[in-house]
């Protein structure tokens, strides 16, 4: 048995909106151990809503729907599904009494468009709306199909589907399963190169393994099907240990880990304290940073020197050598990293200067080019990195900060 997310909203086709319901509903559906293969969105259209159900209801045991259940002509889905499997559409009560205490409450009267809010399926279960004016149904119009919808409000739905979705499946014998993931983080490594090197891992039947790649990072996410958390972890631990081994230094966390974060945790452990130094990325370094809670244990602060006058009279760094080999060089990078760990008096200063775009760029030094300083005491090194203008200047200096932060975290490992 399967379960299929159908959304229901022209409003995410326009990309109006960013369907999140879809993803809080595939995690949720996750946790009660119910697969799911299909997501659909579609527009506030009959015929087409009839056509996704059509194919749907074919493939799928239990239909979840979000949207469309408004008081307005095209709020369409509780019409839609009923018209479709033949069933008429009953005013219950009930629904027009919450629906005026609600109202009540507001010191408002509730409009005569609200009653189509009352319309329900003969048959179906009314899900019960805590907050909000539209009710769902849990509806089984023939047999081995269920029926569930919700409003597009997120707030409304996630409460629906924790009060009152969940027991339901639970008392129908989901839930006595669970799939469990874990999210192995890497860095610095094609997404191809790793699926080679773990290319044994990604056939297994139980737990999976699947990988994914966004914005420079790639990531493996191992699942187990169980009956508990703990047992999920067992399947799941020896296969993830296994996988950390054969990616090395390219593997910097799990889960909810970022570069920032398990930075911070290897300085907090050794008790050393890190500044910074950012010219192109004007910032970007020290917000991921100071994005991870507890960050003043070890971070102490930072110097946006975009202009080559900062660089000097804050940083130290050499005039001549700016003239002669430029601001994005090397040996401007490693002054800048040197020079800020001595203002700030701190165990390691890291820097980053660069070309960002979208111009700047010359033929020997492109827009995408990145030098990045990492300095210690009596020890000072530097990076270069070549990104791909197309990317854009947010990207690059997201890639800049991120490399700049795994070339210090590889430093700490590997010493």
């Amino acid at each position: 048995m399967s379960a299929e997310i159908i959304c229901v909203g022209t409003e995410m086709l326009l990309g109006d909106i960013v369907n999140s319901n879809a993803q809080y509903l595939a995690l949720q559906l996750a946790q009660l151990g119910i697969p799911h293969f299909y997501q659909t969105v579609v527009g506030d259209n009959v015929d087409r809503i009839k056509q996704v159900i059509e194919i749907a209801s074919n493939r799928s045991e239990i239909l979840i729907f979000t949207g469309g259940l408004g008081p307005t002509p095209d709020d369409l889905t509780c019409e839609t599904i009923a018209d479709f499997f033949g069933s008429p559409l009953i005013e219950r009560a009930e629904v027009i009494e919450d629906i005026t205490k609600k109202y009540a409450t507001r010191n408002r009267v509730m409009s005569a468009s609200n009653r189509k809010q009352a319309l329900i399926p003969k048959g179906a279960e009314i899900l019960p709306n805590p907050t909000g004016t539209a009710p769902g149904i849990i509806w089984q119009p023939r047999p081995n199909l269920t029926i569930f919808t919700f409003p597009g409000v997120p707030s409304e739905m996630h409460r629906m589907w924790e009060e009152t979705a969940v027991p339901y499946l639970k008392n129908q014998g989901w839930g006595k399963q669970i799939i469990y993931s874990r999210m192995l983080r890497f860095w610095n490594v094609p997404e191809s190169t790793l699926a080679e090197k773990v290319s044994a891992y990604l056939n297994l039947p139980n737990p999976t393994v699947a990988p994914y790649a966004s914005k420079g990072q790639v990531k493996l996410r191992v699942s187990a099907k169980a009956s508990s958390e703990a047992e999920a972890e067992s399947l799941i631990v020896p296969v993830a240990k296994q996988i950390q081994e054969i990616a090395g230094l390219d593997y910097f966390g799990a889960d909810d880990d970022t570069l920032a974060s398990v930075v911070g945790d290897l300085l907090r452990k050794s008790g050393e304290t890190l500044s910074v130094a950012e010219s192109c990325t004007g910032g970007t370094l020290g917000g991921m940073l100071t994005d991870t809670s507890g960050s003043s244990d070890y971070f102490w602060g930072g110097v946006i020197s975009y202009d080559n006058s900062v660089k000097i009279g804050m940083l130290g760094v050499n005039g001549e050598d700016l003239e002669k080999y430029g601001a994005v060089s090397a040996t401007v990078a490693e002054q800048m990293a040197v020079g800020v760990r001595k203002q700030l008096a701190t165990t390691w200063g890291l820097s980053i200067t660069g070309i960002a775009g979208p111009g700047g760029g010359t033929e020997t030094k492109p827009v995408g080019l990145v030098y990045v300083g990492l300095a210690a005491e009596n020890e000072v090194e530097s990076f270069e990195f070549r990104f791909n203008s197309v990317r854009g200047r947010s990207l690059i200096r997201h890639f800049s900060a991120c490399n700049a932060l795994d070339s210090l975290r590889r430093k700490l490992l590997q010493r």
